[in-house]
């Protein structure tokens, strides 16, 4: 395949990035793409905290995709509209992107397909993809089979990416209102607090989890939500540490709502 577009939406990362790792092993020339959606920034969930640690995700983001050799490329609008754009530009054969399961993914997702495209998605934004084990409705016996399925080996992050010539845009600006005392985003700054918990938090996460002056959860939720870690490769980390399988128990959690939300959509 001569190009493809990876459009980034809820896994702003590198690491562990299935539909990325995919594009550079079949395609000539990759495009990563990430669309402001008008929509959102214009919803309840454009508050300024959420906001900038959105954008600093993506500048972030955008620094590793360089040291790969292709820029993050930011457009702002419709996000179908956009990506058919960008392929039209380079002459995109395909879409790469993650599979997602709200309704407002899943019709992005049908919009997508409707054009005269190649369209392929990936895991990636929880363990045990949603579709994968029967629909439980009782979290009990899901964890059961959960716990018991096996995992699909972390997707491996690409040495080089040869890039399209297009205009990466730019990155957005930090809204006005922020809080400085609210969590950076990014990968990277994914990587360094979770080193950091493991070291300092881990061993008392089970006894001190459910006290607040205890700081002791791992406060990795918002890397979690935007993608920028990986929750198969968070798995791994603690696979073999017999302390950490409140942790495990509560991403098994997650990706419980995660695939209740597969079977009924309109429920986001």
């Amino acid at each position: 395949m001569l190009a493809a577009v990876v459009l980034f939406t809820r896994d702003l990362r590198v690491r562990d990035q299935p539909a990325l790792a995919a594009a550079a092993a079949e395609v000539e020339r990759v495009v990563p793409l990430f669309v402001l959606d008008e929509a959102i920034l214009g919803s309840p969930f454009a508050a300024p905290n959420r906001l900038g640690f959105l954008y600093e995700s993506l500048a972030d983001l955008r620094t590793s995709l360089e040291r790969l050799g292709a820029p993050l490329v930011v457009r702002r609008g419709d996000v179908v509209e956009q990506a058919l754009r960008a392929a039209n530009e380079i002459g995109a054969e395909a879409i790469f992107l993650s599979e997602d399961v709200s309704a407002y993914a899943q019709q992005r997702e049908e919009r997508l397909r409707r054009e005269r495209i190649e369209v392929r998605t990936f895991p990636g934004i929880t363990v045990v993809p949603p579709g994968e084990l029967h629909p439980y409705r009782v979290f009990t016996p899901y964890h059961r089979r959960w716990a018991a399925t096996r995992l699909r080996h972390e997707a491996a992050t690409p040495n080089r990416l040869t890039p399209a010539h297009i205009d990466p845009g730019r990155l957005p600006q930090m809204p006005n209102g922020r809080s400085p005392d609210v969590a950076r985003g990014g990968e990277s700054e994914a990587g360094k607090r979770l080193a950091t918990w493991l070291r300092e938090g881990l061993h008392r996460y089970e006894a001190e989890r459910d006290v607040p002056a205890a700081n002791a959860t791992t406060r990795l939720s918002p890397y979690l939500h935007f993608g920028c870690l990986s929750p198969l490769a968070l798995v791994n980390e603690l696979t073999d540490r017999p302390e950490a399988d409140g942790v495990v128990r509560q991403l098994a959690w997650r990706d419980f709502y995660t695939q209740l939300l597969y079977s009924n959509p309109a429920a986001a």
